[in-house]
């Protein structure tokens, strides 16, 4: 059996392991302890794929700040889950649609490394040759220039600089996003709205 494979298996299993463990645990501090470590092993997984960036993003995002956000939450909700009433039926039949929806989306996909697909047909030739994102442009003094210096420093630099900008971009405004969310759910309630909620 290919190494690479068995090891595939093994980080996944153990993903979907603790992913199961967090949702069953009733104890909110040891739940939020097991989606950080499910964080890691996502970014190990990405990183094994070869998909670097999401793995750094997922190291970031999904174990760090996702992680030092929910504890925040916890000094002001306490660490014991209520009991009952945590089941609801048209949720789980929303999550098992689009997890169907999905799975028979993905199954049509191309295998993973493929050197006949569309990616590597239609895409990376541009990003090979290094011919994304060069403008060219006047300098003061006559001169034609082009970005780079007519040449991309690299692939990455190439793929970065055709569209991964926009997706990080994004990323940092959900992220930036949730952080505001946190933080108004989380402030301190005036002596008003204290009273209120007391009466």
């Amino acid at each position: 059996m290919d190494p690479v494979l068995l090891l595939d298996v093994i980080l996944l299993l153990l993903a979907v392991t603790t992913a199961i463990a967090a949702m069953a645990i009733r104890d909110l501090l040891g739940s939020v302890m097991l989606m950080g470590i499910y964080g890691l092993l996502m970014a190990v997984i990405w990183a094994d794929l070869f998909a670097m960036d999401v793995s750094f993003t997922e190291a970031s995002v999904g174990a760090g700040a996702a992680t030092i956000l929910l504890l925040s939450a916890l000094t002001r909700t306490g660490t014991r889950e209520r009991t009952g009433g945590d089941h609801h039926l048209p949720a789980l039949v929303v999550v098992l649609i689009t997890g169907s929806v999905l799975i028979h989306g993905t199954s049509q996909m191309p295998a993973f490394g493929d050197p006949q697909a569309p990616a590597h047909i239609h895409v990376a030739p541009h990003y090979l040759s290094q011919d994304i994102g060069k403008v060219s442009q006047k300098s003061p003094d006559g001169a034609t220039r082009r970005d780079f210096g007519d040449h991309v420093p690299n692939t990455v630099t190439a793929v970065l600089t055709a569209y991964r900008g926009y997706d990080t971009m994004f990323e940092t405004v959900v992220i930036f996003s949730a952080g505001v969310c946190v933080v108004l759910l989380l402030r301190p309630r005036s002596p008003l709205r204290r009273e209120q909620a007391d009466e």
